[in-house]
């Protein structure tokens, strides 16, 4: 009973290079190995190497969905708006603060 409030370690955020993947993706398209046995060759996870296949369909045409430059857009501008929205708000509070000083 002990064991069941203990979780497994996770392992260490890893990134790879666009190089890799493409190599990896190349692999997986060839037919002669399945995606889940390249995954374990390279020791990787099936869900990763199942998600770059998917992307590389994509940025190829050959499947619906953002491509990767649509992806790195999407989130610089998500990023600009979260920003800007905090400068609003900085500034929402600032007006209010010179409002309750000048009566």
């Amino acid at each position: 009973m002990e064991s069941m409030g203990k979780k497994k370690p996770r392992r260490p955020r890893r990134s790879f290079t666009p190089e890799f993947k493409a190599e990896i993706v190349g692999l997986c398209r060839r037919g002669d190995r399945s995606v889940g046995q390249v995954a374990k060759d390279f020791e990787l996870t099936e869900t990763a190497v199942r998600g770059w296949v998917k992307q590389a369909e994509v940025d190829a045409g050959e499947r619906n969905g953002l491509t990767s430059s649509e992806r790195e857009e999407l989130t610089a501008l998500r990023r600009e708006n979260r920003r800007l929205r905090e400068d609003v708000d900085v500034l929402k509070r600032a007006t209010a603060f010179f409002a309750k000083e000048t009566r």
